[in-house]
Formats: C-alpha cells, structure tokens, sequence
C-alpha cells in the first residue's frame, strides 16, 4: 500500500508533547531535562541558520527566543544548521532541543570558539523529535545544530534551542529576554534581602480562584497549578481580570513566573496579601509580550494574585502555568504602590474596541469591524424590507445573468436579507450565497421563490456546483422551490414552507446534494438524483424520488433503511455534531452565531439553538488583495477571521492557533495558494471552526492545502471539537492546480461537516499530467466524524482513514477519468486505488451510505480491483456500499474486500454490499 508524505506539524501554542527517548545505540545519550545547577546560556543571544522556510515567520531567534509559541524551520533539505553565539566562551553541559514535527532522524551538536572552526560534541542517529535532551560536554562560544538526516519530507524546525552550561566571564553581555520557562534553567534571582531565591513551585497544587473562567469545565483556574503545560486558565473577554492562590501559610515571594498562553495581559499587577482580601501590589507591568516571563518580586504574604489591567487581544487573559517562588525571611521593604481592595468586575464583556476596519496591520495592530458598521465589500449586498422590491429584484437578476453559467469565474456574491420579509423571486446560480440575516431561519421570509434549475446546461444539473442557501423561509409562489444542485452547494437551516424539488426542471441528471437543520413543510422530491445526504432536518411532507444512494441521519420523517432496493439508508440520530456559524443582524448590529456541539438530537435546532454568539468586533473582515500576512497577523492577534466575497491569492500558509477561533467565509470566498505554500493550517487545539471557503490550488505544488491539527499528536478534543463545515477543494479546472495532499486532518474528534474535495475532471489544466494530485482527504485522527463526504478523481486513494473510531454517514465519489491505462494506475499486485481506503492497522472504524463510480474515458478497458477496502477485524463494520460503471467506461471486479458483484455495462446497474464487517 502506497502512503503520503505526513502532513507537517503545526501546534502553535507550543505544547511540546513529552515524548520518551531512549539512546538504543546513538553516541550521545539521551537524557530528561534536569540540570538545576546550569543556566540557560543561549536565551536572546544572536542566532543564525543556513536557511529559514520563511525569513518573516520563521527565522534563528525564533529558537531561542524563550517562547514555545514561535519557531525556526529550515528549507527542505539535508545539512541545515542552526547557531547561537553566546558571546564569551563558555562550557556547555547538554542541549535542549524542542521539536517541531519536522525533525532531525540524525543530527550534530557542534560548538566553536570563533565561529569557524568546529568541533562535534555529539552525535545522534535515532532522533525521535519531541523534547529531546542531549548531553554535549564543551567549551566555546559558538554552539551549532547540525542536520544530517531529515525525520520528514520537510526540513528541521525547532520551537527552542535551549544551551545549557556555565558562562564564562569576558566579552559578553547579558541576555535582553526573560529567563526561560523552568526556573531551574535560569539565573538565580536574589529574594530582595540578598538571598538566593528559591527554584521550588511553591503555588504548585495549591487551592486557586479566579475572577472568571471562560469555561468552568474545561479552563478553570486550578489548571494555572497543576504543573501541566497542555492545560490552562482562561479569563472572561474583559479586563480587570484576575487569578491568585493561596500557599497555605505566609511566605516571603520573590519571584512569579506566568507562562500565557496566547490571550496574553499587555498590563497586568502581581499583587500579595496575607489575608486575601487587601492586597499590595508588588510588581506593575505595561508593555507585556506575553510568552513566559520570569518576574522579580519583594512581598510577603498568603496569597499571590496576577491582576490583568489591559488585554493584549480581544479575548480575555489566559495562562499555562502561574508559578510562584519564595526564599529568605521575607521583606521589610514598602511596596511601590498602595494596597487595593478586590476590583469591582465590568459588566458588559466587550471584546475589542469597535473600529473601523482596514486591510493593513496599523502600528502592528490589525484593526477589528465595526458592529454597526462593517465593511463587508462591494460584493455583499445587504436589503432591508423597506428597500424598494423592484430594486432588489433587479440586483438580483444582474448577479444571476453574469453568474448563471460562470462556472470557472473569479466574482463571488453574497445575499443578506435583514429581518423582515421580501416579495422577491431569487435564481442563484454560481459563486452565490443567499442568506437571511436574522438570529432564525423564520426572521426572514422571501415571497416568491428561490431557484437552481439547469437551463443553461440543458437541463443536467450535474454541474451545478459552488452556491448556498441558508438561515431564510421562503414561500414559494408556485407552491414548489427548486434546489437541482450537484456538488457544494449546500441548503442549511431553511423553512421551505412548501414543496422542494431537488431535481431540474427538465428531469436531467444530478449529482448532489446536501440539506442540514432544514425544515421543508412540504413534499421533497430528488427524482434524476444520483444521491443525496439529508442530516438533522424535518421533512414535513415526506421524502420521494431514489436512484443510487440516498441518507439521511437525525431527519424526522424521513423514509426507512431500505436498502439496495430503494436505496435508502436512515439513521435514527447523527452522531457528535454542530451547525455551522452564520452571521446574523440584530439591533443595528452585526455577530456571528457558533453553534453548541450536540449528540443524540433529530430534527431542526431552531428555534433557541443553543450557542454562543460572538460580536463583529471580534472579528478581523478580510478583502480581495489583503496579503495573508495581515490575516496572519489578525488571527494571531486573537482575532476571528471572515472572508468577504473574493479570490484571495495567498503567498504564505494561513496559521489558525488560537482555540475556538472562527473562519468564515462569504460568497465563497476563495484561496488560491501560490508558489507551493500550503493554504490553511490550524493547530492542535479545541474548537478551531473553519466555513464557508473554497480552495482552489495554484500551479506550483503544494504539500496539503488544508490541514487540521498537528501531525502524530492525539489530544483528546471530545468537548469541543475543531470542524469544517462547507469547505471545498479545487484542484484544477481554472488552472492546472497541483497537490499531493487535498484536505489532512490529524486532530482528534473533529467534525467534518459537507466537504467536496474535487480533482477537476473538466475545465482548463485538467489532464492526468497536469492537475496532479494523490489523496482527497487523508484522516489521522482519532474518533473523527464525518458528515457528508464528496471526494472525487484523485490519483491515488481518495479517502484514507488511518485513525480510530472513526464514523462517516454519506460518502460520494467518482474516481478518475484519465488513467492512461490499467499498468499505469497499479499498485501492490492490484489494478487501482480503491476510493475509501480503511487503513489495515485500523480496529475500529463504521460507515453508512457510501458509493463510488468509474467512467474511464482514457482507457476504458480498465477494471479496478475494490471500490473499497477495509480490515476485516470485528471493529470495522461498512453498511450500504456501492460501485457503479457509468455508462460501461471501465468496471470494478468487486464491492470491497474481493466481495459483492461485479460493476460494468452499459446499463449503469449499481452493484451492492449492503453489510460488511462486524
């Protein structure tokens, strides 16, 4: 079996996972990180490297800047380095190194007295990544890493490159940055009365209280002292917030250590206090830059407080670790400033000021919108009710007439109705999102219609691709609205109050379709339907018209599992899931509604769906020519992101790192990632959700174009889950785009929600030289849900599910037209990749609703070996499977796994499995 390159790491908040490592046979021991009587030696000093993936985000003093949080990458190849100079000749004892996932299988730790000449001090040939101590005894100024052999197809990357020994004592200055994170790695603080302080967490385990906590369940404050680097507190989003606690007895305080996370205080007090309640602050802080910061302090008392004063973001203050040392009898001293009572907590949990918004950072700063007055762009068009019908009407049609047939353009449009209601007869055709803009779907009601036919494709609707509905009623006035949609172009959180039809006027073929929190009062037919996938919704009036393959999970009164014959496959309820964000208006502002995770439910969630909901200035409104480094810096200000309608061309990775920051994007909103960068990353974290975006991949080759998590790390995000909801991948079709990898998820428990991930089989650059691509959608992680699978004509494995306990409902596929022939597209003795691949490792893994189609118009003589293939383990259990020959272009020999009939002819007759496994 064939496998992609491991999608590269990215944990941007700098959790380095603890990993084992065991010296088996490499000539430099490898040991834990406790040296008590060395000093950090190369924290702030002058790094070098021999290259940098990207000078700008990634350069040498990232390594050795004290924060997890940033790093330094080398480009793609073996022999890279990186140095410090540490500014005297100095001995070294061992070497700290803190891995990103692209580490160094085989590498040196070299030192210099002049920069030039070098000597090896040790050598590791099974460097395993992680945290990684190495014992490097030496003497000399310079101190090198040195690459020989690359653990990933990338380079080597580095969060920390930490040099621990005893610094000599000429030609040197002292470091500029805060000491590093473990107080045992750094130089000794005096207590204030010329003792030494202490190295001993004294706040470790001890009892806590907070302010506020942004989620008590899961970021109380106790997680600030529980000596755990992966867990935190997290304030509520307002300043004058604080978290203290109590050592149990009165205690001279000479040192606080905060290790933030990203919602870092910008002003911030330590403050003491021998009876918890007046307090004296010992230590004023105004210009912090978050990271770990080491903190001198002279204070007697019980408890220890850190009382954030001004925000650095727009979410609240939020720390790893909160960590407290004490040494001497205690201070006699004043404090610099008087005691204070307890603050008086604000009310109103504002976020960020309400600016206006601009496309560049200002003073480093990027500015969030303003609520009562965005700038979403010319090509959102917002109505009110008491706008002139007539006028939205014929806005309407001119988005239409230029859209109806513009399969492969560059405009993007977006449709916001305020509340109230509409005499409008609405045909969307692409690269069009109608919206209502109200809190529920029933705020909005559009008289008149809303229309997806096929006219301009003579009635096929087979390509009708790249438009949405959601959060509107609408009452037909012919009775019926029409939906005749294939791919992407979902219908979410809609009250069609009459019938739907999801097929064409003119009875052609489709290839859809996907209907989420929809309620049609009326009767729903998909009669030239291949498939469809209706999930949480209300079908009043029943369900009619079946051909290959038709699902529904969490819909009330939908048909019953019948399958092959209809084929129709039903369950009771979905699963783990959450409705995608939306914006919405209310009161003469702007916010975005995030949906709670449910488990367990039927039917529609509104109204009263249970969420949160997030004000516009929260939010960073991107445009069309906004360089990815202002988005960059928008997210990692803590910032949400919303694109508005356009094509972005990206010339770096957009990196998410932030819990539960929302992407969204309107009109579908387009990134095309240029000169092989990847297009969008997320770290492995909780709640990151990503919506509403299409992908369309640029001609030089990427590695992956949308990633979520990091690779190999498996933390549990079970109570809040990342997702990606409404996100689709072109790879081709515009131009000869060029991946090996389309979609990655590497994070456990997350939710993919209605993805197609399409290797153009039409349009310019679509050619099997031309837009080459192996795998649309590859799942590392574990107990990951997947609702809604469209994955087509990629080159190897379309699905490749490596994780357990993993579930998907739905799954749509086409394999590739153009293998040039049966010997070209082989592997391990078989003839093809089968389309949903089950990795043979796997113990656990369940689907429903799934089915794969061949038309092979290069060589049609080609028979592929499985449609799917999966271990047969008691854990793994496949229910309604399907392969199809469209039209006699080529056939499958089997269903799955060498079982079920074969799939060929002229007649397009579905061959079925209806249970496997288990």
């Amino acid at each position: 079996m064939s496998t992609p390159t491991p999608a590269r790491l990215r944990n941007a908040f700098g959790v380095a996972l603890a990993t084992t490592l065991v010296a088996g046979g490499a000539v430099a021991a490898l040991a834990p990180s406790a040296h008590a009587a060395d000093t950090n030696l190369s924290q702030g000093k002058t790094a070098t490297a021999s290259s940098s993936e990207n000078a700008s985000y990634y350069p040498a003093a990232s390594a050795v800047d004290g924060s997890g949080t940033t790093r330094w990458s080398s480009a793609a190849q073996d022999g890279q380095w990186l140095q410090v100079d540490l500014g005297q000749v100095s001995t070294i004892s061992h070497v700290d190194l803190q891995w990103e996932g692209a580490y160094a299988k085989g590498f040196q730790i070299q030192v210099s007295t002049n920069g030039t000449t070098w000597t090896t001090a040790a050598t590791v040939t099974n460097g395993t990544g992680g945290n990684q101590t190495v014992q490097a005894a030496g003497t000399g100024r310079y101190v090198r890493i040195l690459s020989t052999q690359r653990a990933t197809g990338y380079g080597i990357s580095l969060w920390e490159f930490q040099v621990f020994g005893t610094a000599g004592t000429s030609g040197t200055t002292s470091p500029t940055t805060s000491p590093t994170a473990s107080p045992t790695a750094t130089a000794t603080p005096t207590n204030g009365t010329g003792g030494a302080c202490g190295t001993t967490n004294v706040a470790l385990g001890k009892a806590s209280s907070a302010s506020s906590s942004e989620n008590a369940d899961y970021t109380p404050a106790k997680n600030a002292f529980d000596g755990d680097g992966g867990t935190r507190w997290s304030s509520q989003a307002t300043d004058n917030q604080w978290i203290q606690v109590d050592l149990g007895s009165s205690q001279s305080i000479c040192g606080v250590e905060l290790d933030w996370e990203s919602a870092y205080g910008k002003g911030f007090q330590v403050q003491t206090s021998v009876d918890g309640s007046t307090w004296t602050t010992v230590k004023t802080v105004t210009n912090g830059t978050g990271g770990v910061q080491k903190l001198d302090v002279t204070g007697t008392g019980r408890y220890v407080r850190m009382l954030g004063t001004a925000r650095a973001t727009g979410y609240g203050y939020s720390l790893w670790e909160m960590k407290v040392f004490t040494g001497g009898s205690g201070s006699t001293s004043s404090p610099t400033t008087t005691p204070t009572q307890t603050p008086t907590q604000t009310a109103s949990p504002t976020q960020t000021p309400t600016q206006t918004p601009t496309q560049t950072p200002t003073g480093g700063t990027v500015k969030a919108a303003d609520p009562a007055n965005p700038d979403f762009g010319k090509n959102v068009y917002v109505f009110k009710p008491t706008d002139d019908q007539a006028s939205i009407q014929n806005t309407v049609n001119d988005v239409f007439s230029r859209q109806e047939s513009n399969q492969f353009g560059d405009e993007r449009d977006q449709f916001l109705f305020l509340p109230g209601n509409y005499d409008v007869q609405a045909n969307i055709g692409f690269y069009t999102a109608i919206s209502g803009a109200g809190l529920n779907p029933d705020d909005v009601n559009i008289d008149g219609g809303v229309w997806v036919d096929a006219q301009w494709f003579n009635g096929n609707a087979t390509q009708n691709f790249w438009r949405s509905a959601e959060n509107f009623a609408v009452t037909p006035s012919t009775g019926q609205a029409r939906w005749a949609v294939a791919q992407a172009a979902p219908m979410r959180r809609v009250h069609v109050k009459g019938d739907l039809a999801l097929n064409s006027s003119a009875y052609g073929w489709a290839s859809g379709g996907y209907i989420a929190d929809t309620k049609v009062d009326g009767k729903t037919s998909a009669w030239t339907q291949q498939q469809w996938y209706t999930r949480d919704s209300t079908l009043t009036g029943g369900w009619e018209g079946t051909l290959w393959n038709m699902v529904f999970s969490g819909t009330q009164n939908a048909p019953a599992t019948s399958f092959p014959s209809p084929a129709v496959t039903t369950l009771s309820t979905t699963g783990t899931v959450r409705e995608k964000p939306y914006l919405y208006w209310k009161d003469g502002k702007w916010a975005v509604f995030v949906p709670s995770v449910r488990t367990g439910t039927t039917g529609v969630t509104w109204p009263n769906t249970p969420g949160t909901s997030l004000g516009l200035d929260t939010f960073y409104l991107a445009h069309p020519g906004d360089k990815a480094s202002t988005i960059n810096a928008a997210l990692a200000q803590g910032l949400n992101v919303i694109f508005t309608p356009g094509v972005y061309h990206t010339d770096q990775t957009i990196n998410v790192t932030r819990p539960d920051t929302v992407v969204l994007g309107l009109g579908l909103a387009t990134i095309i990632p240029d000169n092989g960068v990847d297009g969008l990353k997320t770290a492995d974290v909780n709640g990151i959700k990503i919506a509403g975006l299409l992908f369309d991949q640029g001609t030089t080759k990427s590695n992956t174009i949308l990633t979520i998590g990091s690779s190999g790390s498996h933390t549990s995000h079970a109570a809040d889950p990342q997702s990606i909801q409404d996100v689709f991948i072109r790879v081709g079709g515009v131009v000869a785009g060029k991946t090996t990898n389309a979609i990655v998820v590497n994070a456990d428990n997350t939710i993919i929600d209605h993805i197609w991930s399409w290797r153009a089989d039409h349009g310019a650059g679509a050619g099997w030289d031309q837009n080459v691509a192996d795998y649309g959608l590859i799942v590392n992680g574990n107990s990951v849900n997947a609702y809604g699978l469209f994955v087509e004509h990629y080159q190897k494995y379309n699905v490749l599910w490596n994780g357990e306990n993993g579930r998907t409902v739905f799954f749509q596929n086409e394999l590739p037209y153009d293998p040039p022939s049966a010997a070209a597209w082989s592997h391990d003795g078989k003839v093809g990749y089968a389309a949903y691949k089950v990795a043979d490792t796997v113990k656990n893994h369940e689907a429903w609703g799934l089915g794969s189609y061949c038309v092979f118009t290069t060589d049609p003589t080609i028979q592929v070996a499985d449609g799917f293939e999966v271990p047969d383990v008691p854990g793994v259990k496949m229910h309604s499977l399907s392969t199809v020959s469209l039209g006699g272009k080529g056939s499958y020999a089997h269903v799955i796994n060498t079982t079920g009939p074969v799939a060929q002819g002229t007649d397009t007759v579905p061959a079925t499995v209806t249970s496997y496994g288990g």
